[in-house]
């Protein structure tokens, strides 16, 4: 493939990168064991168990994960504590629950106290470098914290404007990542080395290259499959072909699945059942020992970090609380079916985002015994031994049952629970970008106090259906489509706040001001702590002219999010509008505070102290600028006008030639 003679390419270049066995280098203060094996974590997102041929499927798009699931270990039944990307990875990679993290939603900030296996690694000797899919997983933006312990992080993704190319800007294809990837290891001399790499490519929206494309017309999502499978493939055969496979521990997991209407929902984050937990995970051990071994006892995702810990021989931390699965796979016998002697594994799993994002009531799980327990308003449960497909609901006969696997899922999450420090809302940069990728990203708290949270997510599934698919349509440019389906979404749930806020921003969107206005307006009245809600009736207000009502909205927009660096630049651009200098010289220095690389901030706060005769303050303020967005016409004309006052006539006309050529370059 393309990848792999690309790849060879690189070889060519540097031959004495992939050596068998290269001189190991371990950093200061850190130990690395003789023969510590190379460790390759590759996670597929939104991948459902049932698509995999080493898991029963008869669809025939996964050859080159069934040839390495035969020189692996296979865990039939592994399953996911989040239906969502960003919580999901950071239980796999954290070994905690995220009732002890904290990251149960998007954008949540995985903290400096948690056991993080790069960071863990890294702290051993292991050289580390991640290559994400998708900007969900970028810790600039919706996922801080996660290059933690990583000495590279391969993650530059920016937004998508109309009419741009998706995997140029808010996604990569598998190949893009993965010749990302191999690029690293041939560059990379140190071992042992520790490398995630990251396929996005099964989440929606559903589009895989040619052939598959054409292949797969009539199912995309298989296409997306069979495409990743491919490139997976690819990167074995380089492995091999290097002297990088054989004695490397390469575990492969998704990090939840999808849903296509079963139990009514579409797509995943709504509900727990298998469709959306049931993950595939394998593991090949170093010179592929227990190659070909099927453990079909019921393991957690959690479970994958305390699990390459051990392989590197690394005991894992007292934080880590999941268990390593080498012992299990050590206990289980040799076959197609192989289980341990002792007790099969309960699993918990939870979701809030129908919460978060909706007002609803949160969902949590209990898989044990034969059973899936549903902890919701109205409780579920299913006997999976004759109801694999979760359609009986045995909740109201079996009461004694429902009640003691309530009454253990609730003990085991008091246990694995600690007490949650307060977090920073969500910043709207952050929602901005979660959007672009069908995400609803809420910041609102209203919802915990309000009598519609006991709603039960499963009568309300037709309504997340719909807006989801309105933040598809509208991502992909199609707001006529959007905007429809809000209405709808409104004529189902007249009451929810995030319908009139996406709705409002639609419709500004779409030119449609006036319309605009009362769903904004709406918006903030019910969703009076959303500091998001403010901020978008507040920029209404500005176009339509109304100054003194937008500072009245940017205002309640600072006390609802103080801590973002893009409210309060609003509040001091609004402030500038009307002269109120003294007041918008403070909100700018609060914003970059925040960000003191914030663009827009240090651009305008720059030429307004030049407005105000204060050019020495201003030149470092439009030098961070020009540093920040070296193709801004602006910022170098600002930045000339500065040098110019300060009677540095040299760099003024350095700057002005700077901003002529990229304006004549942006009208070519």
């Amino acid at each position: 493939m393309q990848l792999l003679r690309r790849f060879l390419v690189v070889l060519l270049l540097a031959p004495c990168l992939l050596a068998a066995d290269p001189p190991k280098a371990t950093r200061k203060g850190a130990t690395a064991a003789v023969h510590s094996p190379n460790i390759i974590l590759i996670t597929l997102d939104t991948t459902r168990a049932d698509r995999m041929g080493f898991l029963g499927s008869d669809r025939g798009l996964t050859p080159n994960l069934d040839a390495l699931a035969k020189r692996s270990v296979v865990f039939t039944r592994t399953y996911a504590q989040v239906p969502l990307t960003t919580p999901s990875h950071a239980t796999l990679l954290t070994g905690t629950y995220p009732q002890f993290s904290h990251i149960e939603d998007l954008g949540s900030p995985l903290t400096k106290d948690l056991p993080y296996l790069p960071d863990l690694l890294r702290h051993h000797g292991y050289h580390t470098a991640a290559f994400v899919g998708a900007e969900i997983l970028d810790p600039a933006s919706t996922a801080p914290g996660f290059d933690r312990g990583f000495d590279f992080y391969d993650a530059d993704f920016h937004r998508r404007k109309p009419g741009a190319d998706r995997y140029k800007t808010i996604e990569r294809r598998a190949e893009d990542v993965a010749d990302r990837a191999l690029g690293w290891l041939s560059r990379t001399q140190q071992r042992p080395f520790f490398i995630w790499i990251h396929f996005y490519d099964p989440h929606d929206p559903y589009d895989p290259p040619e052939p598959f494309k054409t292949r797969y017309a009539s199912a995309p999502y298989d296409g997306e499959i069979a495409y990743v499978d491919s490139i997976v493939g690819s990167v074995m055969e380089v492995l091999q072909r290097h002297a990088l496979y054989q004695h490397a521990v390469i575990a492969i997991a998704a990090d939840h699945g999808e849903a296509f209407g079963e139990h009514g929902e579409e797509r995943h984050g709504v509900f727990l059942y298998d469709e959306t937990i049931h993950v595939p995970l394998l593991v090949k051990l170093p010179d592929e020992k227990f190659a070909g071994r099927r453990v079909e006892n019921r393991v957690a995702l959690a479970e994958v970090a305390p699990t390459l810990l051990e392989a590197a021989g690394i005991s894992a931390p007292a934080e880590m609380q999941a268990r390593s699965l080498l012992p299990l796979i050590d206990a289980a016998k040799p076959g197609a079916a192989a289980t341990t002697d002792g007790p099969d594994r309960s699993i918990y799993s939870e979701t809030n985002y129908a919460h978060r994002t909706f007002g609803w009531a949160e969902l949590r799980s209990w898989r044990t015994g034969k059973y899936l327990y549903v902890q919701a308003p109205k409780p579920e449960l299913y006997d999976q031994s004759s109801d694999p497909g979760a359609l009986k609901n045995l909740a109201a006969a079996s009461k004694a049952v429902t009640d003691t696997l309530s009454s253990q899922l609730n003990v085991f999450r008091q246990k694995t629970s600690r007490a949650e420090t307060q977090q920073a809302k969500l910043d709207p940069a952050q929602a901005e970008k979660l959007r672009a990728l069908g995400y609803l990203a809420a910041d609102s708290d209203g919802a915990k106090d309000d009598p519609k949270s006991a709603a039960d997510p499963k009568d309300k599934i037709e309504v997340a259906n719909k807006f989801h698919q309105a933040l598809l349509a509208m991502g992909e440019g199609r707001y006529d489509e959007g905007i429809a389906d809000l209405r709808e979404v409104l004529r189902l749930e007249p009451d929810m706040g995030s319908a009139y806020l996406e709705l409002g921003r639609a419709l500004v969107y779409h030119k449609q001001e006036q319309d605009a206005l009362p769903m904004l307006e709406m918006a903030v009245e019910k969703l009076p702590d959303s500091g998001m809600a403010h901020q978008e009736l507040g920029l209404l207000l500005i176009k339509t002219g109304d100054w003194e009502a937008a500072l009245r909205e940017m205002q309640a927009a600072v006390l609802c999010t103080p801590d973002s660096a893009l409210m309060h630049f609003n509040l001091a651009a609004v402030q500038t509008h009307l002269k109120h200098v003294p007041e918008a010289i403070i909100e700018y220095e609060k914003s970059l505070k925040i960000d003191p690389d914030y663009f827009d901030a240090n651009l305008t706060y720059g030429r307004l102290l030049l407005l105000t005769a204060k050019p020495e303050e201003a030149l470092p303020k439009l030098e961070r600028a020009v540093k920040a967005q070296p193709e801004s016409v602006q910022g170098h004309a600002s930045l000339a006008n500065a040098y110019q006052r300060l009677g540095q006539t040299e760099n003024s006309k350095r700057e002005l030639a700077k901003a002529a050529r990229l304006q004549a370059e942006s009208h070519e």
